[in-house]
Order: C-alpha cells, then sequence, then structure tokens
C-alpha cells in the first residue's frame, strides 16, 4: 500500500511507524506539515492510497480529506476527542487509556473509527507514556486499519462523536498551576507529568518565570512548603505540602536563556550553587542511585544505569558517567551492563548545554571528547565482558557509544538513528569510523552513515549493529538481559570469553591505534565546530529551539525526488 506520512516532526512516533510499516512491505514518503499548499502538492507527487498522520498540531485541510483517505493517530480511547488528550488523562489518574485511528473529518476527532487500542495508565510523565504504551499501541492500531483497508471491511464504527470523555479542550494553564502551599507530592507530580516533553509547567521560581519539566519524588527531604531545599548535580529540589519533588530540566520565559530547556541548576544559576548538595540514595538492591546514575549487583553481574533527560550526555554528565564505569570495574564482578535509562538509552552529544555555553563551539569540542573519553574506556576493559542494554531509544553518538560493548541488546520496538548528518552534516565520533566497521564491514557502514533514515531493530540485527533482541514488553526484555548477562558471567565461559576480547583488541590495535582513529574523526569534527560552514551551529540552534520546518528533507520526502514517477490516478476516500 502507498503511505504517505503526514506529520508535524518526524518523530519518535513517526519514526516507530515509518519503520514498521516499510518491514511489512509498504510503501512510504514523509511530508512535514508546514502548509496546505505543501500538502496538496505533495499528495499529487505521491499519489499515495492512505495518507496516515500520526502527529499533527492542526486539521487537515479539507481539499486534501475529501478526496483522499485521511486516518488520524488519536493518543486516547475511543469517542475521546481533543489536542490534549494525554494530559487530561494524566491529571484525572485515568486507570485505563487508549490510541484510536479515526477518519479525519470537518470537526476535531469526528470521523470514522478504524481501530482502538486500550491499555494502563501509570504515574509517568507525559513523554515516558507516548514513547512507550502510545506508540506501542499505535503501532497495532495502525496495523489492524490498514488490515481492514486492505480486505475491504471498512471502520468499525461510523463515527467519533458521542462516546467516551468527547471534546476536551486544551488545559488551561490554570488547571495545572502548582500551589506549593497546598499541593501534595502526588499532585505536583502529575501536573508536571501532564505537560512533560511541552508546554512545560509555568511556575515562578526565585523571582522568575520559568517552565518546570523532569519532575521526580523526593524520599527524605522536607522543608517549607515552595522552598529550594537541595541540589543534586543538575537538578534542584523543591519541598511539597507533604514532601519534596526534584526539578530536573527548566526553561526560562525571561532574560538571555529565555525558550531554552536546560538542566534546572543550570538555568537557576548561581543560586542554586549555594543550596546543600544531596547524597545518592542507597538502592534497595545493594547499590546505589541518584536521578542520573545508579548501579546494582546481582551475582556476578554489575548494572549501570544512566536515564539522562533525553538521552543527552553533557561534558559534566560524561565525566560523573566515566568516574561510575571505573567504579564498577573495579568491583569483583565479571560483566558490566550498560543499562542507559528506560525511555533513551543515549543520544550523544547535549546540544542544549552547547547552546547554552558563551562558546558553543568549545563546548561542543569538550562535549565530543568527554563522550570519546568514555567510549575509550569501554573499549578497553580487559577485566570485564561489557554488555549495552538498549530498553530505550538510542541516536548518533549514543549508538556508536553502544557498539563499544561487547554484546548488544535491545528491545523490540526501539529505534536506532546511527548517523550524525541530520545535525547540519555533523561528522561524528566515538570511534565510529572503527566501531561501525568492525561490525557491519566498511562498504555498509558508509552507506548506513549517509542514509540518515531510522532503523528497527529487525533490520539492525540483520546488519549486524545489534546480537539480540526481545519485547516489546519491558519486562521481556529485562528478562533476556538478565539471562544472557549471567551466562556470560559463567566462570569458564568468561574465561575463555575475555581471552578473546583481549587478543582481538590487540591485533586491531597493531594494526591502527584506537587513538589515531580518534584523531581523524576530531579533526573533520574541529572543521564543524570551528570552520567556514556555520550549518552545524544553525541545525543546532534549530533544534534546541524547536524552529518550525521550512521544508521537508528529501531523505524522508521520496516524492521530491528528482526521477520519481508515480502511478497515475489517486484513491478516493
Amino acid at each position: 500500500m502507498r503511505i504517505l506520512l503526514l506529520t508535524h516532526a518526524f518523530n519518535g512516533l513517526s519514526q516507530r511507524l515509518f519503520v514498521e510499516l516499510t518491514r511489512d512491505g509498504h510503501e512510504l514518503s514523509v511530508e512535514l506539515d508546514i502548509h496546505d499548499r505543501v500538502t496538496l502538492e505533495a499528495v499529487e507527487l505521491f499519489r499515495p492510497e492512505v495518507i496516515l498522520a500520526p502527529f499533527l498540531k492542526r486539521a487537515i485541510a479539507p481539499a486534501v480529506w475529501r478526496r483522499h483517505l485521511c486516518l488520524i493517530v488519536h493518543p486516547g480511547p475511543q469517542g475521546d476527542r481533543g489536542p490534549a488528550a494525554l494530559d487530561w488523562a494524566i491529571l484525572r489518574a485515568a486507570p485505563q487509556w487508549g490510541v484510536t485511528v479515526l477518519q479525519a473529518d470537518a470537526d476535531w476527532d469526528t470521523g470514522s473509527v478504524w481501530s482502538s487500542v486500550a491499555f494502563p495508565m501509570r504515574l509517568a510523565p507525559k513523554s515516558s507514556l507516548y514513547r512507550h504504551e502510545v506508540t506501542e499501541g499505535a503501532v497495532i492500531a495502525v496495523r489492524a486499519a490498514l488490515a481492514r483497508i486492505a480486505s475491504g471491511a471498512g471502520p468499525i464504527a461510523p463515527a467519533n462523536r458521542t462516546d467516551g470523555q468527547g471534546w476536551q479542550p486544551p488545559v488551561p494553564a490554570a488547571r495545572r498551576a502548582i500551589d506549593w502551599s497546598r499541593d501534595a507530592t502526588t499532585a505536583v507530580l502529575r501536573k508536571i507529568h501532564s505537560a512533560d516533553g511541552a508546554p512545560g509547567i509555568e511556575d515562578l521560581l526565585l523571582e522568575r518565570r520559568v517552565r518546570l519539566f523532569d519532575a521526580h519524588p523526593e524520599q527524605r527531604l522536607a522543608g517549607r512548603p515552595g522552598a529550594l531545599i537541595a541540589r543534586h548535580h543538575g537538578a534542584i529540589c523543591r519541598a511539597t505540602r507533604d514532601g519534596a519533588v526534584w526539578i530536573g530540566q527548566l526553561k526560562s520565559l525571561e532574560g538571555p536563556q529565555q525558550g531554552l530547556k536546560l538542566p534546572a541548576s543550570v538555568a537557576v544559576g548561581a543560586e542554586a550553587q549555594a543550596l546543600p548538595e544531596s547524597d545518592a540514595t542507597p538502592d534497595a538492591r545493594g547499590g546505589t542511585r541518584d536521578l542520573e546514575i545508579g548501579y546494582e549487583e546481582r551475582g556476578a553481574v554489575g548494572y549501570l544505569h544512566f536515564p539522562f533527560y533525553n538521552g543527552a550526555l553533557s561534558t559534566a554528565q560524561c565525566e560523573r558517567l566515566r568516574a561510575a564505569f571505573a567504579e564498577a570495574r573495579a568491583r569483583p564482578t565479571r560483566v558490566i551492563v550498560l543499562m542507559g535509562g528506560p525511555d533513551f538509552w543515549c543520544n550523544g552529544m547535549h546540544l542544549h548545554c552547547i547552546e547554552a555555553a558563551a562558546s558553543p563551539a568549545d563546548e561542543s569540542w569538550a562535549n565530543i571528547n568527554a563522550i570519546d573519553d568514555l567510549a575509550r574506556d569501554i573499549l578497553n576493559t580487559a577485566t570485564h565482558l561489557t554488555v549495552a542494554a538498549l530498553e530505550g531509544n538510542a541516536a548518533a553518538g549514543g549508538v556508536f557509544l553502544a557498539l563499544a560493548a561487547d554484546r548488544v541488546l535491545a528491545r523490540t520496538g526501539i529505534v536506532l538513528n546511527p548517523h550524525y548528518r541530520n545535525m547540519g552534516n555533523l561528522y561524528g565520533s566515538e570511534y565510529w569510523t572503527y566501531l561501525l566497521p568492525r561490525r557491519i564491514g566498511p562498504e555498509r557502514a558508509q552507506a548506513l552513515m549517509a542514509r540518515r533514515l531510522p532503523l528497527g531493530v529487525h533490520e539492525a540485527r540483520s546488519l549486524g549493529l545489534i546480537d539480540e533482541d526481545a519485547g516489546p514488553e519491558q519486562s521481556e526484555f529485562r528478562s533476556l538481559v538478565d539471562a544472557r548477562a549471567a551466562a556470560l558471567a559463567e566462570p569458564a565461559r568468561f574465561a575463555a570469553a575475555l581471552e578473546v576480547k583481549r587478543a582481538a583488541r590487540a591485533r586491531d590495535e597493531a594494526q591502527r591505534p584506537l587513538s589515531v582513529y580518534r584523531a581523524d574523526e576530531l579533526e573533520r569534527m574541529r572543521l564543524n565546530f570551528y570552520g567556514f560552514d556555520p550549518s552545524y551551529h544553525i541545525a543546532r540552534h534549530r533544534f534546541v529551539y524547536r524552529a518550525p520546518h521550512a521544508w521537508t528533507p528529501l531523505h524522508l520526502a521520496v516524492h521530491r525526488r528528482i526521477g520519481f514517477d508515480a502511478p497515475r490516478g489517486a484513491v478516493r476516500a
């Protein structure tokens, strides 16, 4: 089936659907929703049988949906309508929610229903629910809808006007406003969770207007409600009526960094440094855990967790993670599992912190060198076997940091973006020129880096990027990780594998030292950061400030490439 993905941005959900539907044998092209005239042109060029809209911020033009079958992926159950479905579900503590695929119509979310999938809710940020429950439900629902279209079965319900919650408007700012003197910790968490990712909760902090993101409960500290009581690396702790919450990210609404989301302590500045530093808390399994890095042991296996916000690694975070990895290597274990986080394993450099730096070029240089140092330490680990356990998505330098491990496991359902060029033709480092050809060969490595498209786990495994996968349920994947790590730690197998690893690393180092790979990569990166071509700096600035798209890149818009020829005739709804 010829499917045009019409989307506000090529986000995680759009990428996952692109990967899965391509794997199912459909012919796909992507058009970013920029202007009605541009959409009409894309439809004329591609002549799709179905237009699929997984993520829109405005209605599809009548001239499109009246002539073509347009399916909307709505993050709510059948009968729910409106642009803030998941926001309201979190605020109201809905026990169950869902995803519905419905046909575009004259009014918002009122068209015929083609499929619907339900899922249980959990207390989590909107962005996390969207990446897991909504995305998995959308894949199931879209496949079901396409199957009905292919069979001629038609919709499962004629309209979506009266059932369930009905129309729900955007959440008013007053409904999400936090009353620090009265709100309990759970209420504060729900409010911030409901706006995580976007738009954030508007609040007043130290007489500054800000938006709050990335909230976590604090188990031990307390203070005067509303007061800032502690800091821990990038986060600050604020007291509630019955406890406290950690705020990981802030976006200033005034001043020189207006509109830039940053670690809270960076955004607050000097006042945050005056707060007392809170230590990491003991973990229930005998290790330690803070908001960003945790460690635990089970038998001869150590698990290193690093759920950094949006998978970004700043220079300081790289240095902390490198120190934690060194401590893990000093433990009397045999296997170290690099767990990353449940939403993201790692996405490479912290572009927001780079943008906020006095010299973005200098901070880019410091950041890439810090990640390279971490990758080198993983590669040169001669005392342990290492496993990268990708439970969440990974992109750019994060993918190659994972390839530095001896084994790579992935949760079925994640998306990998093993390339850099989408960020202003960035060349990339993290020893990718060694790690990627080592895995898939030099020719396929070059082709993959030029491709600039997301990879699903099945394709990544067939290429050789990953060794094994399980899922998409997190529990299923974690069972796989535990089983494979325990097997690698079995004494006889461990000794033999470690000897093979040492010999291979020594052979590769003699043929071409890691320092040479790094020097060659960084020579190209220096041009990205300090050279005459400003495309990296422009792309980074547009990315962190969420600048609207002006066009759809040709690697997504197949229909706009020279020589593309679509079959004549459009399919009517």
